[in-house]
Parts: C-alpha cells; structure tokens; sequence
C-alpha cells in the first residue's frame, strides 16, 4: 500500500515538478493559465460529474451527511486557530478543508476495496466538490461581502453547479458529441492543476513553520479523527466508515492551491501545504487505512 500510494502521487508530483521546470525555461503569464483552468476546465469536469453520475440510495445520503460534517468541523477548526494565531483566513483555510478524494483517492480506493469502496469514495468526492466551488470561494473571496457575492454568482464554476444539478434532475439528455467534449475537457483538469501548481512554485516562498506543521496537523490528524466522528454518528460500518475515515486525511486538494490565485490570494501556503501534504500522503494514507482498521 505505501507504495502503490506513492505511485499514484506520483503523477502529480512529476506534472508538479515539469510546471516549475517548464516555468523556469518559458514565460508562462500564471494568471492566464490559473483562469483558463477555473473559467473552463474546471466548470467542464465538474458538469460532466455531475451529469454522468447514477449515485442515488439511502448510504448516499449518510455519506452526504457525514462529509458535510467533516468540512463543517475542519472549517470550525481551521478558521478558529488562524483567528488565533490572526492568520490570513483566505490562504490558510481552503488547503485544510479540502482533500484529494478526487484524482487520488478514487484509484486509492479501487485498489483497495474494489469497485464497491470506489463507488463509495465518489460520493464523497461529489459532496465535497460541491462545497470546494461554493465554501471555498466564499472563504477565498473574503467572506459575506457584496463583493465576495458578486465574484461568486459570476463564478463559472458554481454554474456548472447549477446547470449539472438541472439536467441531473431533469434527465435532459445531451447529445453524445458534447458529452464527450465535456469530458476531454473536464479530464484535463487535474493535471492541468498539478503543472500550475508547479508553475506557481516559482514565485511562491516556502516557509515551513509551525503554521505550516499546525496546518498539516489539522489536515491529516484532524481529518481522521472527524471522519471517525462523523462515521459513528451517522452509523457507517464496514467498507463505508473505513471509505469516509481514509478520505478524511486525504492530502490537501490539488485546487487549493489554484482558486487562491484565481481570485487575487496569495498561495504561498496553499502550495505549500499541497506538496508536503501529497509527499507525506506515501505514508499517512497507509496508515490511515491501518488505524481504521
């Protein structure tokens, strides 16, 4: 399991590592490319996800439930120590909050539980998805604000929301020439990410302090134990309560370190957090899945 995790990091790493390099050789304008990816790859996958999707039952529900008090609880927590340590809450929350349950943890899952704890883990990367293009930018663009509101209704990304939830509910057929251009689009959005990610390494400052140690901390000890917490009280067991606790104390999301960028925040951290996090994931993953038992 270590190492199938870290073989399964690894492409993020390598498309990491090629965006600093390539950043180093060529003039890449990182605003243009951080825009590109959020204005339209990243409103194209998640459409696609949503539409394509045939998650329905009453364990899709509890599994709703108890990653929307995984969030609750990992924003609660972050937000109250970077209030603490008066923090920026705009480039410290989001990395925290929010875990590689996507590109990650779906194939993490395969390997492990087969298609049934893949099926799982895809419900809870929907649910959280939803919260990381709602949540997400609301934190990012500075809270209950007329202009946070604005940045929001104008965001592509929350309309692709709204339009996959409409032809989700309304079964509206596309016709299968969109459906697959969503979907090339949509797949390039993750490695597109992980190379900005990298691009965006070049003008970020590393700073590993006890922030960032306390971030890391919030993101793999707090995450397991809210996803044991949230198992319990909405009364998962077995494949379902092992699939929400490891997603928990996932890495940080590859997109947490980008929406920042999107909106005019600063990422240090965010970037920060999402390399040490995924090279650490080689180990906190396995044992993640041990300790769950």
């Amino acid at each position: 399991m270590i190492v199938y995790s870290f073989l399964q990091m690894l492409p993020i790493l390598i498309l990491t590592l090629s965006g600093y390099l390539l950043s180093k050789v060529y003039e890449i304008h990182l605003d243009t490319l951080v825009k590109v990816i959020t204005d339209f790859f990243m409103p194209a996958l998640i459409f696609i996800s949503l539409y394509q999707s045939d998650i329905k039952g009453s364990l899709v529900l509890d599994i709703a439930k108890a990653t929307t008090l995984v969030v609750a609880l990992l924003t609660l927590t972050s937000y109250l120590w970077a209030r603490s340590c008066k923090l920026d809450k705009q480039s410290f929350m989001p990395s925290l909050l929010f875990m590689n349950s996507g590109f990650l943890g779906i194939p993490l899952m395969n390997l492990w539980g087969g298609s049934e704890a893949m099926n799982l883990i895809v419900i809870y990367d929907q649910i959280q998805t939803i919260y990381i293009f709602t949540l997400g930018i609301f934190i990012i663009t500075g809270g209950l604000s007329r202009k946070s509101f604005a940045s929001i209704v104008r965001s592509p990304i929350l309309w692709a929301i709204f339009v996959g939830f409409f032809f989700r509910l309304t079964k509206l057929q596309l016709p299968e020439v969109l459906l697959t251009t969503f979907s090339f689009a949509g797949n390039a959005a993750p490695p597109l990410a992980a190379f900005t990610l990298g691009a965006s390494l070049v003008v970020t400052k590393f700073q590993l302090n006890r922030q960032i140690v306390a971030g890391l901390t919030i993101r793999f000890v707090g995450g397991y134990l809210f996803g044991m917490l949230a198992s319990a009280l909405f009364g998962l067991t077995g494949l379902s309560r092992t699939v929400v606790i490891v997603a928990s104390a996932l890495p940080s999301a590859v997109f947490t370190s980008v929406l920042p960028i999107r909106y005019g925040v600063k990422s240090d951290f965010g970037s920060t957090m999402v390399l040490v996090s995924t090279v650490l994931g080689t180990l906190t993953i396995p044992l993640s899945f041990y300790l769950a038992g």
